[in-house]
């Protein structure tokens, strides 16, 4: 056996590596999803400066925020980033980091959504065809669907939700010039519900733990998009999203899509198919937004992308 002092050494060894390992990894910390009020000013500057003091001194690298595109696009190619930089340089005052996430999405809806910021107006005025919808017709409002994503439909000026997003990121560029790549060091491109890469087949309104969920893809762009992937492959007939894949709260034993029999089931030569394209579609939507992203951009600082994680 060791002796007391042998091991009261060995133990302030370790906590001295552990230290030391901390120190090393750079800690960001999430501000509240309300943290810029509804008219685009800080909701509260003091207790503001006073929590970022206090992160400075537990040695916290830097902060992280929303920046929502219900906020700061409210009229049409009018950029108000004003409480975004308020926030900006209360953190380069006391000496912090700010990774920066591109909202695309409403606030609302989800777990740990603290308020409501709905997309603005002018886009959701612009129909329902650029919105996800499900086999019973149910339309989300949460995210503009990744199947319009090159359709020029959209607001007064009919730009496409990329060209929206490209002219977002490209102003927001210009109004943080002076800081992009010293006090703002990140930018993470939002890409669907939340932020995240994925469809909104789990919403909380309609599913309860564990449904399987519904699939999103029976809108007009989304029945074109299938339509165009199934005659290239030489099946027409697959021109259609499941009919038999149940609703939100199923069990994968109550529909034929997910039974391990049937000859339209998911593991069918059309089940296969349908499956490949709808990843292809949100793996590609990802592409376009990072591309998108990083045209707006250049190499001035470091992208990333939130990939969702269904957990309960």
């Amino acid at each position: 056996m060791p002796s007391k002092n042998k091991a009261s050494r060995a133990t302030l060894c370790l906590l001295g590596l552990v230290a030391r390992a901390a120190a090393t990894v750079p800690v960001y910390v999430m501000l509240p999803l309300d943290v810029i009020s509804s008219s685009g000013q800080v909701t509260d500057s003091a207790k503001l400066q006073s929590q970022m003091d206090q992160m400075k001194s537990a040695g916290v690298r830097g902060v992280m925020l929303d920046c929502w595109f219900g906020l700061v696009e409210k009229t049409e190619k009018q950029y108000s980033f004003a409480g975004y930089t308020d926030v900006v340089q209360l953190a380069k005052g006391v000496g912090l980091k700010v990774e920066i996430i591109m909202s695309f999405h409403q606030c609302g809806g989800n777990v740990g959504d603290a308020c409501d910021i709905p997309l603005p107006a002018w886009v959701l005025s612009s129909g329902e065809d650029i919105f996800y919808r499900d086999q019973d017709g149910h339309v989300d409002h949460e995210y503009i669907s990744l199947f319009a994503d090159s359709a020029n439909v959209v607001g007064a000026a009919k730009r496409s939700p990329l060209q929206i997003y490209s002219d977002f990121m490209t102003a927001f560029k210009s109004a943080f010039a002076d800081e992009i790549g010293s006090t703002i060091v990140e930018i993470e491109v939002g890409s669907g519900p939340a932020g995240e890469l994925r469809y909104p087949a789990y919403q909380l309104d309609r599913w309860s733990f564990c449904g399987i969920g519904a699939f999103q893809s029976y809108s007009t762009y989304a029945n074109a998009s299938i339509t165009q992937a199934a005659a290239a492959v030489g099946h027409p007939e697959w021109s259609g999203s499941p009919n038999n894949a149940g609703s939100y709260d199923s069990l994968p034993s109550e529909t034929g899509f997910f039974s391990f029999s049937g000859f339209d089931n998911y593991a069918s030569d059309y089940g296969k198919f349908f499956l490949g394209w709808y990843t292809d579609m949100l793996v590609a939507h990802g592409d376009a937004v990072l591309a998108a992203a990083r045209a707006s951009f250049g190499s001035s600082i470091k992208l990333s992308l939130k990939v969702a994680g269904i957990h309960w």
